[in-house]
């Protein structure tokens, strides 16, 4: 057991941190890549889809209040993760933290762990940016088939002479008054679009990390503008309509319906666990330590940076959009389209959706980042196989990493629905935290010495704060879903006890002395 437990000592993972050469991963990311690598894996289907359904069905205009509850909660692993991101800048993330303290099995797990984040997160917002880009294809009079316009367990129905999403196109009939019965229903076989998408965001990762970084930078600037004009255009129209927020608005807190996180104060704590997928990606920041030009005073600002400017953009169109329309009407895929339309503005409805398809590429491009690095530095402690930790001579990046996870990615999302990838994604994130928020309180006991260029304030406060909330959403997601996790993570225990605890090179190094 022992052995199970042991460390990767610091003054290794630290010696990683100087490594040069053309085996190594190239510094070309500044403190404004980073924010914009964070912004570009937070804002995406989190605000553009998730949250209309969150305010409709538990918390009303009150989602105000659900952001800031779930950014709070974020905060606390967020400057753990700043502090272990100062201190430890190599790829990988949380399991090098883990790996650095609380021992081998419990890195392994964690790096096995952040493959529900990454992978299954990237195939989720593929997923996402595909239902945003046929809608977009459709208000130019093209229409796909069913059979390459989602999984099999997607439902279309055939209106209009072209086939919809059967979430998408059920506002409008019963607008119409039609019977949806009374229309021919298919259902989808292949995600193409979200597999292409996928392919193409891998050979973007595979050409080069400073490409990359800049081409999620102008998506980034992109995505971000249109949120903001989303909040002017939609700011302005209820200047000139005082009395429609008022409506709107009242009550600000529905009443709770009877049963818990049916709106009310419980429905606001049900709506932080639900939008809490809105924040997921920060973290994705600190994958890229090793890639920062200065990561001792570049990570923190990155993380933090990103999660703040988020936040206070998320709290913004929260507030216009429950302005805008009843709550009641955003359960659907697109509730920026609807409020932007409330306004009568009609370019604002295609500018939504090219922002989405904008704010969604970007996250694709940095969970897929994200994913390739903890990859990598798996590969070199030699948990995984040797070939994950080649690094391309020309591109310098980890390209047989970034080419295996890009094809099961692509898989991933042109074959599983969208509902069960984004449980796992939550799930596997929030356990991410916990372990990061635990191991920054176990190394300031064992280590106090070290030096920290950032340093989590209020230890252990803090850190035992972030793995409560985190925890406490854990508990606020569904059964199957802790089984489908403990199903992953038995599957994750196999593979390290029949082939990496037997290549570990902490657990070769361990023994050498015996011989």
């Amino acid at each position: 057991m022992a052995n199970l437990l042991a460390t990767k000592p610091l003054k290794v993972v630290l010696d990683e941190v100087h490594e040069t050469g053309e085996h190594s991963l190239r510094r070309a990311l500044g403190p404004t890549n980073l924010i914009t690598l964070g912004i570009g894996a937070i804002i995406g289907t989190g605000i553009f889809v998730i949250t209309g359904t969150a305010t409709a069905e538990h918390a009303g205009p009150a989602i105000i209040f659900s952001f800031i509850f779930a950014a709070v909660g974020c905060v606390f692993a967020g400057l753990c993760y700043a502090e272990f991101a100062s201190m430890i800048p190599v790829a990988g993330s949380a399991y090098t933290y883990g790996y650095a303290t609380l021992g081998e099995i419990f890195a392994w797990i964690i790096g096995w762990d952040l493959v529900l984040e990454y992978a299954f997160g990237a195939a989720t917002v593929a997923s996402g940016w595909s239902g945003y880009f046929i809608s977009l294809l459709g208000d130019f009079g093209i229409k796909l088939p069913a059979s390459i316009s989602g999984t099999r367990w997607d439902e279309f129905i055939y209106y209009r002479n072209h086939w919809e999403p059967v979430k998408l196109v059920m506002p409008k009939l019963q607008a119409a008054g039609i019977d949806p019965g009374s229309l021919p229903h298919a259902h989808g076989a292949f995600n193409l679009l979200g597999f292409l998408a996928i392919v193409l965001t891998t050979i973007i990762l595979i050409i080069g990390i400073k490409e990359s970084a800049n081409f999620n930078s102008g998506i980034v600037i992109v995505k971000v503008c249109v949120l903001i004009v989303f909040i002017i255009i939609g700011g302005n129209y209820l200047l000139k309509h005082s009395g429609l927020m008022a409506q709107n608005w009242h009550p600000f807190i529905p009443p709770n319906a009877g049963h818990f996180g049916e709106f009310g104060f419980t429905g606001i704590l049900r709506a932080a666990g639900i939008i809490f997928f809105a924040y997921i990606g920060f973290d994705a920041v600190s994958t890229a330590a090793q890639e920062a030009k200065n990561p001792e005073k570049d990570m923190p600002i990155g993380i933090l940076g990103s999660l703040v400017i988020c936040t206070i953009l998320y709290i913004a169109v929260a507030a216009v959009l429950t302005g805008l329309v009843p709550y009641k009407t955003l359960d659907v895929r697109d509730p920026l389209a609807v409020g932007i339309d409330a306004t009568g503005v009609r370019w604002g409805s295609l500018l939504v959706k090219i922002g989405a398809l904008m704010g969604l590429s970007s996250t694709i491009v940095v969970m897929l980042l994200g994913q390739s690095r903890v990859f990598f530095s798996m590969s070199r402690d030699g948990l995984l196989p040797r070939m994950f930790s080649n690094v391309h001579p020309r591109f310098r990046t980890p390209w047989i990493s970034s080419l295996t996870v890009g094809t099961f990615v692509a898989v991933l999302a042109a074959s599983l629905p969208i509902n069960v990838l984004d449980e796992m994604v939550s799930i596997g994130t929030l356990l991410a935290f916990v372990i990061v928020c635990a191991g920054v309180w176990v190394l300031r006991r064992r280590n106090p010495g070290l030096p920290r260029p950032f340093k989590t304030p209020m230890v252990p406060l803090v850190p035992i704060l972030g793995i409560l909330i985190s925890f406490s959403m854990m508990a606020s997601l569904t059964g199957i879903t802790w089984i489908r996790l403990a199903v992953w993570l038995v599957l994750g225990m196999v593979i390290y006890f029949f082939y990496g605890r037997h290549h570990s090179r902490v657990q070769q190094s361990a023994l050498e002395p015996r011989r």
